[in-house]
């Protein structure tokens, strides 16, 4: 039988995008489809959104080439400040007893000084991601939807709103939360929304952040400092979902007066650089990876609260593993679409995923409120950890992707 492509990506995004190119640079075809045009993606307005991208996950993008693009609009994340915050003015002041103090010197060792991470805005990821699948000649359908996904014994037919046909032996659905491949193939999801929303700016910074992220956590949820280059700073701010949406039409001046009591002096003036942005938060995952023919991955897999910015990296991780599955089963000559090979997706990812989605959910929980028993509890736990340096290494290497088993992409080697 002839087919169209190795492989039919359904989203070309962050997820998508990484493992079409890991599959090309491995030599098999693939087609990414998606219903927005690249350059639309590029512009700065587009959704605002910058993202915390582990070390691990920064080494794929390393291998395929892209460090190029993406290093002079990486900002190494140094230091990790976490600290429980009673009241909203908390960040202005001096740290509490109760404080958490991640540094990447502290690991340099295993990482070869690699920081704890590094912060993105997403148009520069996308841009840098663009120009590869354009250099690697990837076919890139957009804008283009999947209308719908029929099943054989031998491949898997993608029908799209314009009408056209495509035929592989295997089809992703990376096309987020409202996948329309997994919604076609059956896969229910689980999860629950939260009574939040997040808050997302770009402010321009009166003093250097010297690569410090801080973390505050607020009675009405985590109110996060993520440096960025240039002297900036990506906000990600949790409120209700009325407040947020009151802080999003506010006026420029009622806004900066709310950002300043939280945000403090210790960075010297934060002026507001580009629009504001909120985003409903939920927990969604499918309750299956895989169907015949089919594989999930990034959010039309699993999405999660950002309280501990693993969101994307999770997504990451996933095209690593699924694409070295599928390059092996190349070389074994197994069909990339059959249930074994599938299977082995599916165990790779799934519990780690479920795991951390779980504890994700957990820390929600715990420190989105302010009863004054989990406030200590909470607080005692923080200086407990700090105070242990095991521990401590434990939690930046985990925040750092680089636990568990790893696929090669994730360890900075080749597939």
């Amino acid at each position: 039988m002839t087919f169209d492509a190795d492989v039919i990506i359904a989203g070309a995004g962050m997820a998508g995008a990484t493992l079409g190119l890991s599959l090309a640079k491995a030599g098999l075809k693939p087609v990414l489809i998606d219903p927005v045009v690249f350059e639309a993606q590029l512009a700065p307005t587009f959704d605002g959104r910058a993202s915390a991208i582990a070390f691990a996950a920064f080494r794929q993008w390393r291998v395929l080439g892209l460090a190029e693009a993406m290093e002079p609009h990486a900002q190494r994340i140094e230091q990790i400040l976490v600290t429980d915050a009673p009241k909203p003015s908390a960040s202005a002041g001096a740290p509490g007893p109760f404080f958490l103090r991640f540094d990447a010197s502290e690991i340099a060792g295993r990482t070869e000084g690699e920081p704890l991470g590094y912060m993105l805005e997403n148009r520069r990821t996308r841009s840098a991601l663009a120009g590869a699948v354009q250099a690697a000649g990837i076919e890139v359908l957009a804008p283009a939807r999947v209308e719908s996904v029929e099943v054989t014994s031998r491949a898997a037919v993608v029908r799209l709103d314009e009408g056209r046909t495509l035929t592989a032996p295997l089809v992703v659905g990376a096309e987020g939360r409202g996948s329309v491949v997994r919604r076609t193939a059956g896969i229910g999801t689980v999860g629950w929304d939260y009574p939040q929303s997040g808050v997302v700016a770009t402010v321009r910074l009166e003093r250097d952040h010297e690569g410090v992220a801080h973390e505050f956590f607020l009675p009405s949820g985590p109110f996060a400092i993520l440096p960025l280059t240039e002297q900036r700073a990506s906000l990600v701010w949790t409120e209700s979902r009325a407040r947020a949406e009151a802080l999003k039409q506010a006026r420029p001046e009622a806004f900066h007066a709310h950002l300043q009591r939280r945000f403090g002096d210790h960075l010297g003036g934060a002026v507001l650089d580009g629009p504001v942005f909120t985003y409903p938060l939920s927990l969604q995952l499918a309750e299956r990876w895989t169907a015949p023919r089919i594989a999930l991955l990034g959010d039309a897999a699993h999405g999660v609260h950002p309280i501990a910015g693993q969101g994307l990296n999770l997504g990451l991780k996933g095209a690593a593993a699924l694409a070295q599955t599928l390059v092996e089963a190349g070389r074994l000559g197994e069909d990339p679409g059959s249930e074994a090979v599938l299977a082995r997706y599916a165990r790779w990812r799934s519990v780690d995923t479920a795991g951390l989605a779980l504890s994700t959910d957990a820390f929600v929980w715990l420190f989105s409120n302010d009863n004054p028993l989990l406030r200590l509890g909470r607080g005692l736990g923080m200086a407990a950890v700090n105070r242990i340096g095991p521990a401590r290494r434990f939690f930046m290497q985990e925040a750092g992707g680089a636990t568990g088993d790893l696929p090669r992409l994730l360890q900075g080697l080749p597939l």
